[in-house]
């Protein structure tokens, strides 16, 4: 018996951070070693390049050495985030990290300019016209200021390399019409909805806690795809405390950081501003939130 349809780029995918050296330079031997971690933690897939990987402040040779870099030395899922508030900038990412090996690019829908339907049709359009690989539809209007709509969904769907979407809408009642109108593989976008995602037909997550939670992340995937609700249920309430001290703040990248700092497998916390790496109170509130959860 399996309850869950097949997840094209993994079920478990941490939105891997970006390590960085203490003049900001990316450390592109952690990020190897981080990435190793993960996938023997159980992540089938990893995301690079995104929001937590601080993807607004790295640059375009960095995101392209990274993909190479993590490519190199997992045998998993490769996506990288190609997302920006300029349609050409987009393009030449998407192009740039498929030519390094990314498996799929992710795409968030362009943020601050606040774009009609119209426009993000045409966007995503134009990406589609310039990529081999998949393309994962970032939806998180919370930092874009703009939902996509379900027509445009369907419209969107009818391109020939969408074929997911990260969904961090938080609208559980609207993902169930907008997968069975499009087919598209839904992974949810938020740690602390995962179950719920999972009981209305997505197929996996794309998340900050995985980077120190991703075996018992897994185990809830598998337990729901075997129909044992209940072991899914309290393995969602074991990891509800560090989703709370990962999430709550708003400030996943510094969180995630501090969190594989805490792990003992980065040993620098420096982010580029405007962000600022974790501090002691932060390193508290994870290191709580990982007890709770019977990780440490």
């Amino acid at each position: 018996m399996h309850l869950l349809e097949k997840a094209p780029f993994g079920r478990v995918l941490p939105a891997m951070v970006t390590p960085m050296h203490h003049d900001g330079s990316v450390d592109f031997e952690a990020a190897q070693v981080i990435a190793k971690t993960l996938v023997a933690d159980g992540a089938d897939g990893i995301v690079v390049n995104g929001t937590t990987g601080e993807s607004p402040v790295t640059h375009m040779e960095e995101k392209v050495e990274l993909v190479r870099a993590v490519k190199e030395v997992v045998d998993v899922p490769i996506i990288s985030g190609a997302g920006s508030n300029d349609t050409a900038h987009s393009v030449r990412m998407v192009e740039q990290t498929q030519a390094a090996g990314a498996d799929a690019v992710l795409v968030v829908v362009p943020y601050y300019s606040r774009p009609s339907q119209e426009g993000l049709y045409r966007h995503y359009k134009a990406i589609n016209s310039s990529t081999d690989k998949p393309v994962i539809i970032y939806d998180v209007p919370a930092r874009t200021g703009v939902k996509v709509a379900l027509d445009t969904y369907v419209r969107l769907a009818q391109l020939e390399h969408v074929v997911a979407v990260k969904d961090a809408t938080g609208d559980i009642a609207q993902a169930v019409r907008k997968r069975l109108e499009t087919g598209l593989s839904w992974y949810s976008g938020d740690d602390g909805l995962f179950l719920p995602f999972l009981s209305v037909g997505a197929v996996g997550i794309i998340s900050v806690i995985a980077h120190v939670a991703a075996n018992p992340m897994l185990q809830l995937a598998n337990a729901f795809d075997q129909g044992n609700i209940a072991q899914a249920q309290q393995l969602a309430v074991q990891l509800s405390p560090l989703v709370e001290a990962m999430n709550g703040n708003g400030f996943q990248a510094a969180m995630a950081k501090a969190s594989l700092h805490v792990r003992g497998i980065l040993d620098d916390t420096t982010m580029r501003l405007p962000n600022v790496g974790p501090s002691v109170e932060e390193f508290e509130r994870v290191t709580r939130g990982m007890k709770a959860s019977g990780l440490i």
